[in-house]
């Protein structure tokens, strides 16, 4: 079993977030992709959708999410559970950085607005 020690995590920077690769096939796992994203306080989000269901553990800070029609906040240690297909966003409320962790499975896209379907890089 491969471990990916935190100073070789690949690092990519989207819409005003800093995407940390964990887990992916690129790195050994077969099955699932984990990132780590930090994103500063006051960043509004950009609303896509997935191919396939993410989750996302808060581990610090607050964010608005949206999901669909309902709007929610997740705080440090709240899961946000996001169903393939559904619109969504996280946008940062004021005060400190939102960071947490995502899992989504191995082939899993991201959809922005019309565009063309992408695997994120940090999920390759």
């Amino acid at each position: 079993m491969p471990i990916i020690r935190a100073q070789d995590a690949k690092r990519f920077d989207m819409h005003g977030a800093e995407f940390s690769g964990l887990a992916a096939p690129s790195r050994g796992s077969s099955e699932n992709a984990v990132w780590r994203v930090k994103i500063a306080a006051g960043t509004p989000g950009t609303a896509h959708r997935l191919t396939k269901e993410e989750i996302i553990v808060a581990l610090r800070g607050k964010a608005e999410v949206r999901l669909g029609d309902q709007v929610h906040v997740a705080s440090a240690g709240d899961v946000v559970i996001v169903p393939e297909g559904t619109e969504f966003s996280l946008t940062v409320l004021e005060g400190e950085p939102f960071e947490a962790i995502a899992i989504l499975p191995v082939g899993g896209m991201a959809v922005i607005g019309a565009q063309t379907p992408f695997t994120p890089p940090w999920a390759l």
